[in-house]
């Protein structure tokens, strides 16, 4: 007897796994549509970033804080920004964009080092109303650094590339640094 209840309940679950299949290869089968290559082209972008975390309007403003460490940005250090781009290292150059994200200080030794994701977006010229993502550690003590960009918006859809960074100015004490970017992207 016990066998027979076995073998029902293999038989129930067989079919309802096959009814189950067939449904879905029903439901979600479609013809896919002859692949059409992407040309590809290569934007490279110059300008400059000030974080700010010092005065009345800082741009970079902790939101979380571990309890120990030392300096602007020490270990745990969570970091909210709305930065500045400019076409110049002088802030009062023009405007390009801002770079909003955030940033946590990632490293427990003398190489400071940042994780950070961070969305750069253009407010004027040819790319207004674009953006590439960036989500890339960022090893500040190294001159010139390397960061990943892994995405973008508008007319940078699907972008990758990369930045070279330097470290243009930085006050040692209050963390403010204005960052030169070279980007160079790839895109549709």
């Amino acid at each position: 007897m016990e066998n027979k209840s076995m073998m029902i309940l293999a038989w129930i679950l067989v079919l309802n796994i096959c009814t189950i299949s067939s449904v879905v290869q029903c439901e979600y089968y479609s013809q896919s549509p002859p692949y059409k290559p992407v040309l590809e082209q290569k934007t490279n972008l110059h300008f400059y970033l000030h974080d700010i975390l010092s005065g009345k309007n800082p741009t970079a403003v902790p939101i979380a804080r571990a309890a120990s460490g030392q300096g602007p940005v020490p270990f745990g250090t969570l970091v909210a920004i709305d930065d500045p781009i400019t076409e110049g290292p002088e802030l009062t150059s023009a405007v390009v964009g801002n770079a909003r994200g955030m940033y946590v200080s990632a490293s427990q030794d003398a190489n400071l080092a940042l994780v950070m994701y961070v969305d750069i977006g253009f407010t004027s010229g040819k790319f207004n109303g674009s953006s590439i993502s960036v989500f890339s550690r960022n090893p500040i003590t190294e001159n010139p650094r390397e960061l990943a960009v892994v995405g973008g918006r508008g007319l940078f859809r699907f972008a990758k590339g990369f930045i070279t960074v330097h470290t243009h100015s930085l006050d040692q004490i209050n963390g403010d640094a204005v960052l030169e970017y070279n980007v160079e992207i790839v895109h549709p």
